[in-house]
C-alpha cells in the first residue's frame, strides 16, 4: 500500500546519491516528489528515469533561489508535506591548517544556511496546516567531530543538528515533526572530496544510498503521532564511540 499517496515531498540535493535514492523510495510510496539541486541536467536525467518527478534547479545557499524553489513546488504540486534536507558538500582541503575563510563560508552556507533557508521557506505553510515533517540528513560528523569529515564540515553538521533538535522542541505541540538522520560513511559522489581516494574494499563495506533512503522512508511513513528526533545509521564496520 502506498503510504504517502497525496503527500508532496521535496528532496534537496536530489540529483544523485542519497537524494536520488530518497526520491525513488518516497515516489514508490505514492508521494508527489520534487527534487532540487544545482545541476539541472542531472536533475532532468533522474526525473526522466524515475518518471513523474518535478526537477527544479536551486542553489540552497542562495535564499532567493530557495524561496523561488518552494514557490514553484507549491504551485505545481501543492503545499510541501515532507522536506528532506539533503543538500551538502565537503572539501578535499579539510584540516584546520588548510581551511580558508572562503572555504569555511562555502561549507557553512551550503550545509547549515541552506538547511535553514529551506526550513524557513516551508515552515509557514506547515504551521498554518499544523502538519509537516522535516527530515535533515546530517552526518555522524554532527555527533562526532573527527578528522574524517574535517573541522568545517563537522561544525556545519553540528549546527544543522542543533537546528533540527531545537526546532523539534519548539514545535512539539504544533504538529510539525523534525527528524535528524546521522549517516556514517556512504558510497556517494561526495567521496570525490576525500583527501585520499578510498579503496574498493573499503567502499564495499560502507552504506549504500538506498540504506539511508530506507531510513528516510521509515520515518516518513510513520503516523503523525509518532516522532523520531534522531536516528544514527552506519556501516557495521565503522567505529562509533
Amino acid at each position: 500500500m502506498a503510504k504517502l499517496k497525496g503527500k508532496t515531498v521535496l528532496v534537496t540535493g536530489g540529483g544523485s546519491g542519497i537524494g536520488a535514492a530518497c526520491a525513488k523510495a518516497l515516489l514508490d510510496e505514492g508521494a508527489n516528489v520534487a527534487i532540487a539541486g544545482r545541476d539541472q541536467k542531472k536533475l532532468d536525467e533522474l526525473a526522466k528515469s524515475l518518471g513523474n518527478v518535478l526537477a527544479v534547479s536551486c542553489d540552497v545557499s542562495d535564499k532567493t533561489q530557495v524561496k523561488n524553489l518552494i514557490d514553484t513546488v507549491t504551485k505545481k504540486l501543492g503545499p510541501i508535506d515532507i522536506l528532506v534536507n539533503n543538500a551538502g558538500t565537503n572539501l578535499k582541503e579539510r584540516t584546520f591548517r588548510e581551511l580558508t575563510p572562503e572555504s569555511w563560508d562555502r561549507l557553512i552556507r551550503t550545509n547549515l544556511d541552506g538547511a535553514f533557508y529551506t526550513i524557513h521557506a516551508v515552515f509557514p505553510s506547515m504551521l498554518a496546516r499544523q502538519d509537516g515533517l522535516i527530515i535533515n540528513i546530517v552526518s555522524i560528523a554532527g555527533k562526532r567531530a573527527s578528522p574524517l569529515g574535517g573541522v568545517a564540515y563537522a561544525a556545519s553538521k553540528f549546527g544543522q543538528a542543533a537546528l533540527g533538535i531545537g526546532l523539534a522542541a519548539e514545535e512539539r505541540a504544533s504538529g510539525i515533526r523534525v527528524c535528524n538522520i546521522y549517516p556514517g560513511e556512504v558510497d556517494t559522489p561526495i567521496l570525490v572530496f576525500r583527501p585520499k581516494p578510498i579503496s574498493e574494499d573499503h567502499r564495499a563495506k560502507i552504506l549504500r544510498p538506498e540504506d539511508v533512503a530506507d531510513a528516510v522512508r521509515f520515518v516518513a511513513t510513520l503516523p503523525p503521532h509518532v516522532s523520531i528526533p534522531e536516528l544514527v545509521i552506519k556501516p557495521t564496520a565503522q567505529e562509533y564511540i
